[in-house]
């Protein structure tokens, strides 16, 4: 969905905190409801009965009945569609939203006349009980939207983000396939030759976050002092964020426009990003240097490269098995752990062909070639395991 950046007065923000609070409070509740269900219970209450619900308490409370009615219904609308998603196994299950963290609420029944442009760089949109509020024309709104979702981040900034699916981008045309390799080093490095690293922050960026850290461990819990550090080390871990993923949207944007078919390793990150640490009575190893690893794969944003390209690129993302293609040569296509000299070096020691060691894997994830349990190189999807048979006896 498009987001475009708010700019509201200090009335309206006062305002749009209250719509916020309004679903946070419905969407709690909802969530308090539903952990007191357990097996055997019956179903769980869901929307249309806690709307009903919702209906019964705003008739007897006044300070609930005070609040936007449709704030409050789609609160409840989206925790029945969260609902869906876990019992689909496709997100986690909803959890409880917290003041300053959560900030955010959605509005439905959105008419033509709410959008309006003022300039070549403002616009300004209805929100209801608040008034017009003013917004960045960084691009053209989507005509015919029907809702759209306000929401403030940690630093306190505000967006609005237009419920409208963009369509993908068209393919080029010209036949070529590209292989991405994602690391932590490197954050993504092409089949052409061509690697891209996310920018974080700078060296004196990062200087500034330790010694915020620093001081903000000296902070007195509940000081004014320390909700200062506490807002300059949201400022710059923000504008970390802000730099990953405007990388991720024009890296997603140049791949989708450039090639035809874009191959990707097929990888579990949520996985591969799972702590270490462990149990008491089983605790984990080498905990300090996975959580590094952690952070590293977090840093560069390899699943959400990912998702944007399958978005902008509907129906030409393919995944690749990731096995062994660190150690494939590309040029003779042998497989050995001694290839791989370091981080950034490939030599194979069969052909002595050198190259970058993530150029290289890119290159195998380009070919789509897995390995097969035998160790025979196939094209992706035609790869047979089978007993080995004796040669025929020519007479």
């Amino acid at each position: 969905m498009p987001r475009y950046r708010l700019s509201p007065t200090p009335e309206q923000e006062v305002g749009l905190l209250k719509h916020c609070t309004q679903a946070r409070l419905v969407w709690n509740l909802a969530v308090e409801q539903h952990s007191h269900w357990r097996p055997g219970m019956g179903s769980a209450p869901g929307y249309v009965e806690q709307a009903r619900q919702l209906t019964e308490a705003r008739a007897e409370f006044p300070w609930l009945r005070a609040g936007s009615v449709t704030v409050q219904q789609q609160a409840l609308r989206d925790f029945a569609q969260a609902m869906r998603n876990f019992f689909a196994s496709t997100h986690r299950k909803p959890t409880w939203r917290k003041a300053g963290r959560d900030e955010g609420f959605r509005q439905v029944a959105l008419k033509p006349q709410h959008i309006q442009r003022l300039n070549r760089r403002c616009g300004q949109v209805w929100v209801p009980e608040v008034g017009w509020i003013r917004f960045r024309w960084s691009r053209r709104v989507t005509p015919g939207v029907k809702s759209y979702r306000v929401t403030q981040d940690r630093v306190g900034r505000w967006h609005i983000a237009f419920a409208a699916i963009p369509d993908p981008i068209p393919a080029p045309g010209n036949s070529q396939v590209v292989g991405v390799d994602r690391g932590v080093v490197v954050s993504a490095a092409l089949s052409t030759g061509d690697i891209l690293k996310v920018p974080g922050l700078t060296g004196g960026e990062r200087r500034r976050l330790e010694q915020l850290h620093h001081r903000l461990a000296r902070c007195q819990r509940g000081s004014h002092r320390r909700r200062r550090v506490r807002r300059a080390i949201t400022r710059l871990t923000a504008r970390e964020t802000d730099r990953r993923k405007d990388w991720v949207e024009k890296s997603s944007t140049e791949l989708a426009r450039r090639f035809d078919v874009i191959r990707v390793e097929d990888l579990n990150i949520r996985g591969m990003a799972r702590s270490a640490k462990g149990t008491i009575e089983r605790p984990g190893r080498n905990v300090r240097q996975k959580a590094g690893l952690n952070r590293g794969i977090l840093a560069n944003g390899w699943g959400l490269l990912i998702t944007r390209l399958e978005h902008k690129a509907a129906g030409r993302v393919e995944r690749v098995k990731a096995a062994f293609t660190s150690q494939q040569c590309s040029a003779c296509s042998h497989i050995a752990s001694e290839n791989r000299k370091s981080q950034a070096v490939f030599q194979c020691i069969v052909c002595r062909f050198t190259c970058h060691a993530d150029v290289n894997a890119a290159r195998n994830i380009a070919a789509g070639r897995a390995v097969t349990a035998q160790g025979a190189l196939q094209p992706l999807g035609g790869a047979v395991n089978c007993e080995p048979q004796l040669a025929p006896v020519a007479f």
